[in-house]
């Protein structure tokens, strides 16, 4: 049994807006997701691969939060703060899973522009629904592969007397910090993980805007130019959010 102990030293008046905040917070972000997924789902102009991508980003997006959010409200409220092994395990397994899926769908967000708009001609031949399924498919392969293999490694640690988890929810390295022995082989495989993770997707990610960038370049009427890169630039926003959290967060644990 584990206790998360995040915002425990913080006062009542402080704990009770940071749980109206989470709460609102995760609200927004449910509906949100929950629209876009139905908007997409009914709307035949909206079947294209860009936007079947972003409904499983939503889908991604929501599994993320409901993983974490819901069991930091709790401890809040501190009716929730303990939080078993098992528990632990498949709160760290689903939400592994569904980030690094986020960041392997962020990559195929970024590829289906760069076929739009550098392979015009082989686009509607290569961007098929099978190829975007067979795409989507090895992403959440690749993401629970992973996650079950932290699950496992997670069920056979030894762990100490300390269960005091100094985070909000049960992250990696917070976790293992907490085993006992010699753990410095298991952080430096996790360290290489997540970075090999974060690195690939978003140097495959920067390739494809640099090849965007150049055929953008190469048209001639600046109005196109303009409404060709404006199609990427949501994308580009949330990579950069993305991206630039994942990395924060990595080295500040």
């Amino acid at each position: 049994m584990f206790l998360l102990l995040w915002f425990s030293d913080l006062s009542f008046a402080a704990q009770i807006s940071l749980y109206v905040f989470f709460l609102l917070s995760y609200l927004l972000s449910v509906v949100g997701n929950g629209l876009i997924m139905l908007v997409v789902s009914t709307s035949p102009q909206l079947h294209s691969p860009m936007y079947f991508f972003l409904t499983v980003l939503s889908f991604t997006e929501f599994l993320t939060i409901s993983s974490t959010v819901p069991k930091a409200l709790q401890g809040f409220l501190k009716v929730g703060r303990s939080i078993s092994l098992i528990g632990c395990a498949t709160q760290l397994s689903v939400f592994l899973a569904a980030v690094t899926c986020e960041s392997t769908l962020l990559t195929l967000m970024a590829y289906d522009p760069y076929m739009a708009i550098c392979q015009p001609l082989r686009y509607t031949s290569v961007m098929t629904v099978t190829v975007c399924w067979k795409l989507i498919m090895i992403s959440w392969i690749f993401a629970f592969g992973n996650a079950v293999i932290s699950f496992n490694v997670l069920l056979n640690l030894p762990f100490c007397d300390s269960i005091l988890i100094a985070h909000f929810f049960c992250d990696v390295l917070p976790v293992i910090s907490l085993a006992c022995g010699n753990i410095f082989f298991l952080e430096v495989y996790q360290l290489i993980t997540s970075l090999t993770v974060i690195m690939s997707t978003a140097t495959l990610i920067i390739c494809s805007y640099v090849k965007i960038q150049t055929s953008i370049f190469l048209l001639r009427s600046a109005e196109s130019r303009h409404k060709t890169f404006s199609t990427c630039g949501s994308h580009l926003v949330s990579v950069i959010i993305f991206f630039g959290s994942a990395m924060i967060v990595h080295f500040q644990l």
